[in-house]
């Protein structure tokens, strides 16, 4: 991939994990100027046995790069933002995958780094960690959110074009704080329940029998229980406030379901489980309408208004061009 009048782009990933993993292998393979950094030396030895370039140390890692992504541990991350700024330029765009985005937006205002770095969140990952188990084609599909700052348009819309050309990935702009009262509720609460599931299983007298009879239900229930307690346990306490929140509403839930059986309710038990089989069918057949959408390429505040109500509304990103002045972006918007 080129940046602009033919220079290659030259990138870095720091943290190779799963997610930093999967980022550093499909820019490898999509052609990318890109060299790794973690502070395991063994994985570093594995990366470059893999043939991707790594650095000893991490300034030797970004220096000179065109953009570089944070994805280490979630604590990791405000400390590594500084040390990363310092040794880059300011024209290199900054951004992470960490699942947690208010915490950190608010720590890159305070630094003075919104103009350059965009606080990112690829919604993929698998129960497995480390770089043996990273893939180039994870990201193929998936919502990537993005949370622009108005004085960070550029920097948001080089990556945008990046996310969506390199990583086929679908980008959400949102606002940082938006960002977490979703994922509490859509990725965050799942770990917490998956936990209870299986570790109710794990304390059972009937542990031995409930586990040979566990199949398809049990299973996808508690799949995200398999990943590694140390990220589960930083992601939950890193959104707290709102993963707490978001259990709320399905203790609600879980209540009125669990009054209906207690009550021998038929009526109320069916209409409590038709309403959640139509979300969960809405999630399989969305329906989407495009809309291009073009701003003056100056600073505009109605063009992160719009953003942010694009990702409000379900919406997602797979495009955007800046020709003549003009910035334009392919929206994908749900169907009425």
């Amino acid at each position: 991939m080129v940046l602009k009048a033919g220079a290659r782009l030259r990138a870095a990933v720091v943290g190779t994990g799963l997610i930093g993993g999967s980022v550093l292998l499909r820019l490898h393979a999509a052609g990318v100027d890109v060299t790794g950094w973690d502070p395991d030396e063994q994985t570093r030895r594995q990366a470059r046995l893999a043939g991707v370039p790594t650095a000893e140390r991490l300034a030797d890692a970004v220096a000179g790069r065109d953009v570089v992504f944070l994805a280490g541990p979630l604590p990791t991350l405000p400390a590594t933002l500084v040390e990363v700024a310092a040794a880059t330029t300011e024209d290199c765009l900054l951004t992470d995958v960490g699942s947690t985005k208010a915490a950190l937006a608010a720590f890159a205002a305070a630094q003075g780094l919104t103009s350059r770095f965009v606080p990112g969140h690829p919604m993929a990952g698998t129960d497995r960690a480390g770089l043996a188990a990273a893939l180039p084609e994870l990201f193929t599909g998936a919502a990537w959110v993005l949370c622009p700052a108005p004085d960070g348009l550029v920097a948001f819309r080089r990556l945008v074009t990046l996310v969506t050309d390199v990583f086929a990935a679908r980008v959400v702009p949102m606002a940082a704080d938006r960002h977490d009262a979703v994922v509490a509720l859509a990725s965050h609460l799942p770990h917490l329940l998956a936990g209870a599931l299986a570790g109710a299983a794990h304390r059972s007298p009937l542990r031995d029998a409930v586990l040979t009879l566990a199949a398809g239900s049990f299973r996808d229930g508690t799949r995200v229980a398999g990943t590694p307690p140390h990220r589960t346990g930083n992601m939950l306490r890193g959104n707290r406030d709102q993963v707490l929140a978001a259990l709320a509403q399905v203790t609600e839930f879980l209540d009125e379901l669990a009054g209906a059986l207690r009550c021998d309710d038929a009526d109320a038990l069916t209409a409590r489980y038709a309403e959640a089989g139509a979300a969960r069918a809405e999630l399989a057949g969305r329906r989407y309408e495009e809309q291009v959408r073009s701003f003056p390429a100056g600073a505009e505040p109605g063009e992160v208004a719009w953003l942010y109500d694009v990702g409000a509304a379900g919406g997602h990103l797979t495009g955007c061009r800046v020709v003549a002045g003009t910035v334009s972006y392919l929206a994908h918007l749900p169907s009425a």
